[in-house]
C-alpha cells in the first residue's frame, strides 16, 4: 500500500478504549469440556457486544474472555458524550451480568478498565471485529487498568474522568503501579451516570495516556 493510500485509509484521533474480562476465567474453565467453554463464551460475548453496540461503541476484538471495544470513532467524532457512553456501557454490562447464569450454569464476575487517548484509526476496519482497528499506547493502558480493577468495578484513567466528570459520578482510588509505566497511574471508580448534568458539546483534545 502506498503512503498516500495509507494516509487516506488511516486517521489520528482521540478515543476511549474499554476492556472487560471475567474474574477467575482460567480456573473456571480449567475442568470444563470445550463445548461448555464455548457455550459460556457465546453467551458472554453476546451480552457484552449487544450492550456495546447499543451504547455506540464498536467491538474491536475478543481475546479469550476479554472484550475490547472502542468509542468515539463514529461520524460524530469524539467528545464527552462518547467517553461517557463508554463508561455507561461498562456499568451496564456488569448490571446485565449480575445474577445471570451464563449458558444456564455459570455465574461470573467482571472487571472493566477504560482509558482515553490518541490513536491511529484504520477507517476500513471501523466495524465490529475489525482486526487492528486502532493503534496506540492507550490500548495497553486500558488493558492494564482492567487487570488492576477491583472485582465487579469499572475503573478509568485520569483523562477519562476529567472529560466525563459532569456526566459520571466517580470515587478516587489509590494510584496503581503498572508494569512498564514509569509512574503510578491515577485511578477512578465509576459509580453511576449523572444524566441530569449536561456536558458542553465540543471536541476535546486529550493527551495520550502516559
Amino acid at each position: 500500500m502506498t503512503a498516500i493510500a495509507m494516509a487516506e485509509q488511516e486517521r489520528r484521533q482521540t478515543v476511549t478504549v474499554l476492556f472487560i474480562d471475567i474474574v477467575g476465567f482460567t480456573s473456571l474453565v480449567d475442568d470444563l469440556d470445550c463445548a461448555d467453554v464455548r457455550a459460556l463464551q457465546r453467551d458472554y460475548f453476546g451480552i457484552v457486544s449487544d450492550v456495546v453496540r447499543a451504547g455506540g461503541g464498536v467491538v474491536e476484538k475478543y481475546v479469550g474472555d476479554a472484550v475490547m471495544a472502542v468509542f468515539g470513532t463514529g461520524p460524530g467524532g469524539f467528545g464527552a458524550e462518547a467517553a461517557a457512553a463508554a463508561v455507561r456501557v461498562g456499568l451496564s454490562v456488569q448490571e446485565a451480568l449480575r445474577g445471570r447464569l451464563l449458558a444456564g450454569r455459570f455465574a461470573v464476575r467482571t472487571r472493566v478498565g477504560l482509558a482515553t487517548g490518541d490513536v491511529i484509526v484504520d477507517l476500513d476496519a471501523t466495524r465490529d471485529f475489525g482486526h487492528g482497528m486502532i493503534s496506540g499506547s492507550v490500548v495497553v493502558t486500558a488493558a492494564r487498568l482492567q487487570a488492576y480493577a477491583p472485582h465487579d468495578t469499572v475503573v478509568v484513567c485520569a483523562g477519562t474522568r476529567a472529560i466525563t466528570d459532569q456526566l459520571v459520578a466517580y470515587q478516587e482510588l489509590p494510584p496503581v503501579r503498572v508494569s512498564g509505566k514509569p509512574r503510578p497511574l491515577d485511578l477512578w471508580r465509576a459509580l453511576a451516570p449523572q444524566y441530569a448534568r449536561t456536558a458542553t458539546r465540543h471536541l476535546w483534545a486529550v493527551p495520550a495516556a502516559a
